[in-house]
């Protein structure tokens, strides 16, 4: 039992990928041993965010879970997107405030993240879109917020056990933390129970960080917590 966080679906700008096509993501997953991924659309990343969303939810699948990516103010249009989202199964919204080029902490930003709150949606926010202090200011005005931190990088583990000592609901994605041990660090420096497993794939590799979780110098239990169970009590 394997959840990826942290998945893109659909062509790249600067790659041929398989995850281009549906079929082609569900057949990665199924080589890495990965039963079931959380996705957004690179269209939505690298293009038109709303046509991107209109092609996730258009691309169906048992294993895969849409992350719609919402720009403050833009899109969606209306608060009650969000409504109707939580009712097709959206679980996690993703926000790009550095690419989409809006301020996390900001007055348009702040309505939608209590609405977000508000919904039970969850947050996924790039590391390097934004900063910890933003990080740090919004889960503490929003304490029903949960924010998922991905591509943290190792090179941040002393930032990241900042924000994980500082704030109660936000959680972190393990696949870039690939320095040795450095997963193993975080949890023991405020990040137990507050780690997630995921890729970033394929604009990241996702082997290295499959292989990782199997070798973890953790107990099991923890290591299953890791791998999906942090992310369903989510």
């Amino acid at each position: 039992m394997v959840t990826d966080a942290h998945r893109l679906l659909g062509p790249l700008p600067f790659d041929d990928v398989p995850s281009a096509t549906v079929a082609g993501l569900v057949a990665e997953l199924d080589r890495l041993a990965i039963g079931r991924a959380y996705v957004t659309h690179t269209w939505s990343l690298f293009a038109d965010p709303a046509g991107g969303n209109d092609e996730l939810f258009r691309a169906r699948h048992e294993r895969l879970a849409p992350v719609p990516v919402l720009v403050p103010g833009f899109v969606p249009s209306t608060m009650d997107t969000l409504a109707r989202w939580r009712w097709n199964g959206v679980r996690m919204v993703r926000l790009c405030p550095s690419r989409h080029r809006f301020d996390l902490g900001g007055p348009v930003a702040a309505r939608w993240l209590k609405a977000l709150a508000a919904q039970g949606l969850a947050v996924v926010v790039d590391l390097d879109e934004t900063t910890p202090a933003a990080l740090r200011a919004s889960t503490t005005e929003y304490r029903d917020l949960t924010v998922l931190v991905v591509n943290p990088g190792f090179r941040r583990l002393r930032e990241l056990r900042e924000l994980l000592r500082a704030t109660r609901r936000l959680y972190v994605e393990t696949g870039t933390l690939t320095t040795q041990g450095g997963v193993e660090w975080l949890h023991a420096n405020g990040g137990a129970g507050r780690l997630v497993f995921g890729t970033g794939a394929p604009v990241l590799d996702d082997g290295g960080p499959r292989f990782q979780l199997d070798h973890l110098d953790l107990p099991p239990e923890t290591v299953e917590h890791i791998a999906f169970r942090t992310l369903d009590e989510l």
